[in-house]
C-alpha cells in the first residue's frame, strides 16, 4: 500500500526501514532514498514508526520477564 504518492513510499518501504535500524521519520525517508515533500504521509510514517516502537518495547519486557 503507498503510504506517500510524491515518493512512491510502500508500507513495506517503511518496514524495511523500520527493521533496518530507523528510529525516526527523517531517518525512514533517509533509508528509502527520499525526504517528506508535501507532509501529507509524515503522520501515517511517525504512528507506524511508534507502534513498531511500542510493539519492540513489549516484546523486550516479554523476553526479560522470562528471564
Amino acid at each position: 500500500m503507498y503510504i506517500c504518492h510524491c515518493n512512491a513510499l510502500t508500507d513495506g518501504d517503511v518496514h524495511r526501514a523500520l527493521h533496518g535500524g530507523a528510529g525516526r521519520t527523517a531517518e525512514v525517508y533517509r533509508h528509502a532514498g527520499c525526504k517528506a515533500q508535501c507532509g501529507g504521509c509524515a503522520r501515517t510514517v511517525l504512528c507506524m514508526l511508534r507502534e513498531f516502537i511500542s510493539a519492540r518495547t513489549a516484546a523486550e519486557a516479554m523476553m526479560a520477564a522470562g528471564d
